[in-house]
């Protein structure tokens, strides 16, 4: 089964979930999510100036497009709308941790069945 995902690029769609989503944490991300009624799943990801320098801000991009690259197909419902926001661990942290992090927020959330 091919698992979709695009992307969320618009300000309004990132403002609506941090007013309406539901919000999980952990100290590698925090995890923003909403129930579409989209057939896709679609995420978006922010990471602020406090977390350092260009690298390490796109060190933390890079690391957590590839845990929920990796937990994609765990996905069982489709139509959820996700903002991830990187915290100051995350980029110095390895992808497999915050792969782990991400698995027990969506498991948390239900959006992975266990």
């Amino acid at each position: 089964m091919l698992h979709r995902t695009d992307t969320l690029k618009a300000n309004s769609d990132f403002r609506r979930l941090y007013d309406r989503g539901k919000s999980y944490v952990a100290p590698e991300l925090v995890v923003y999510l909403m129930k579409t009624h989209r057939p896709i799943n679609r995420i978006g990801i922010t990471v602020s100036k406090k977390i350092g320098n260009a690298v390490l801000r796109n060190r933390a991009r890079r690391v957590i497009r590839e845990a929920y690259r990796l937990l994609a197909p765990e996905i069982s419902v489709f139509g959820w709308d996700m903002v991830f926001v990187a915290r100051q661990k995350t980029a110095r942290t390895p992808c497999p941790k915050v792969m782990d992090a991400m698995r027990e927020l969506f498991t948390k959330a239900g959006v992975i069945n266990q």
